[in-house]
């Protein structure tokens, strides 16, 4: 990425502007032990250093996720706080468990309940919610609808997974946290690489060069085409004149 540093003040320039123009007092968003939301922390700590707040929010989460979040607020000077959602998620599975039902759409209550969360939070102090959504997830629609894409606010979407390890260094994120494979937490030992069937590195190459394993090139090209429902605001019916 050329000139990161001018890069990464324009975003925290970004978040103040789109703050301001909300009325709001600052920046909230979930904290999760992964790259992408040690960026975002990084970025919205230097827009907002009294306004910002994350929210670590485990859900029968691998505790080192927690614990590399809290060093990523360490290092950084990050006000944090904890919501385990653990308990909220079992009973509530509970009370809606399908015989042979869909595991993914299980998981999906994760981030889904996370997002409510973190509205609560933003709603209590007039803050606005950050998404951490990188372009490389983004392009393959590999997000949760109306779960970690329901934000205010996706300060990396436009970078992909290579640019976010770049801005996690010169913010001065802990290297225990930029190297540890990326996972969204669905369930245990779930890894994104493995999940989506091939690597960051292949995924940003192809989205930046349109290069690639023709096998592969396609597989991307229909999660590109099959998500493309999770970009968008849902389709309105709009009647025809008689």
């Amino acid at each position: 990425m050329d000139n990161i540093e001018k890069v990464c003040n324009d975003i925290v320039q970004w978040l103040k502007l789109k703050v301001d123009e909300a009325s709001g007092e600052g920046l909230v968003f979930g904290l999760s032990g992964g790259v992408d939301s040690a960026v975002v922390a990084g970025l919205a700590k230097r827009a907002f250093p009294e306004t910002s707040l994350g929210i670590i929010m485990p859900c029968h989460s691998d505790p080192i996720d927690e614990e590399h979040a809290l060093l990523v607020a360490d290092s950084i000077g990050l006000k944090t706080e904890k919501a385990d959602l653990t308990h909220i998620y079992d009973e509530l599975i509970k009370m809606i468990y399908i015989e042979d039902g869909n595991d993914l759409a299980k998981a999906n209550i994760k981030p889904r309940l996370r997002m409510t969360t973190l509205y609560y939070y933003a709603g209590s102090y007039n803050y606005l919610v950050l998404g951490s959504s990188n372009r490389s997830e983004f392009t393959v629609g590999y997000f949760t609808k109306h779960g970690d894409s329901g934000v205010d606010l996706l300060p990396i979407a436009s970078f992909v997974k290579r640019d976010i390890w770049e801005m996690a260094r010169f913010l001065n994120i802990p290297e225990v946290v930029i190297e540890k494979p990326p996972t969204a937490g669905l369930w245990q030992d779930q890894t994104d690489e493995e999940e989506m069937g091939f690597g960051y590195g292949v995924l940003d190459d192809y989205i930046l060069n349109k290069t690639g394993p023709k096998d592969v090139v396609k597989k991307i090209q229909r999660m590109h085409s099959i998500s493309e429902h999770k970009r968008n605001f849902p389709p309105i019916f709009v009647p025809q004149n008689e």
